[in-house]
């Protein structure tokens, strides 16, 4: 202690004190310079992200932002990056979009998560979904489940009608059942409602959008049946017309369509 009091008391001292702490507070200063220039060589190394092109809706499968090309590669700088951004088109599968990604957003694992399921997610294109109510017994309730198939059958009263569609006077309505589309995956199986009572059902089908309007036709002013098809090599049938001529008479469904101004 008395040896430090006498070094700074003199002024040889003071001179090895000041320029020991000079080159400390250089090394200090070199020290932090090579930090920061460190952090700022790695905040501007580039990096690849994948971007989206155009705003992707909720829900939106993984597979199709990537089928359809809905996004795009950009490289930018790794300080621009965010977190859980995804760089693999890859990294897509599987994955479904949680909220709406605005065009331009970088696609992160939050925006699109392994962990979001719903109905919506499964379909692209002109798939739809239509759900029908449907009694225990035309909608195989407790038979049928989520992931079987179903064959649809249709049934209406029929009214004669002219070449030009309009009906015939004093036509008698007809009760025809015909198959209407085959092979239709049952996607969920709700409760039932007013319409279809205690034991009924809301059965939802995955269907093109063409089929999507007859069906909603069918359910509004038929009545509609479900068929369970086989898990596995079910074959197909003609969809030939059923009425009771056809049933219990023999007549040729032709010739019964025609009566009624069928082609």
């Amino acid at each position: 202690m008395e040896h430090a009091q006498r070094l700074i008391s003199t002024r040889k001292g003071s001179l090895y004190i000041a320029a020991g702490a000079a080159v400390l507070a250089g090394v200090l200063i070199l020290v932090y310079l090579n930090q920061y220039r460190d952090n700022v060589k790695a905040g501007s190394t580039p990096v690849t992200v994948l971007v989206a092109k155009q705003t992707i809706p909720v829900g939106t499968p993984g597979a199709a932002v990537a089928s359809k090309g809905l996004f795009t590669a950009a490289t930018i700088r790794e300080s621009r990056l965010r977190d859980g951004a995804l760089s693999d088109p890859a990294s897509l599968s599987g994955r479904v979009a949680t909220h709406e990604i605005y065009e331009g957003s970088q696609l992160t694992s939050e925006d699109c998560s392994t962990s979001a399921s719903s109905i919506a997610s499964t379909i692209t294109d002109r798939q739809r979904v239509v759900s029908i109510p449907l009694d225990s017994a035309h909608g195989l309730i407790g038979t049928v489940k989520v992931g079987n198939h179903v064959d649809v059958y249709a049934g209406f009263n029929v009214v004669p009608v002219r070449s030009d569609g309009t009906p015939e006077n004093g036509g008698q309505s007809q009760a025809m059942l015909r198959l209407i589309m085959s092979n239709i995956p049952v996607v969920a199986i709700g409760s039932g409602s007013a319409a279809v009572g205690s034991t009924g059902k809301i059965v939802s089908l995955k269907v093109n959008d063409e089929q999507a309007a007859k069906l909603a036709f069918a359910s509004d002013n038929g009545k509609i049946w479900l068929s369970l098809r086989p898990s596995a090599g079910a074959k197909p049938s003609r969809p030939e017309l059923v009425t009771a001529e056809t049933l219990l008479l023999g007549v040729p469904p032709m010739t019964v369509l025609k009566s009624v101004g069928g082609r």
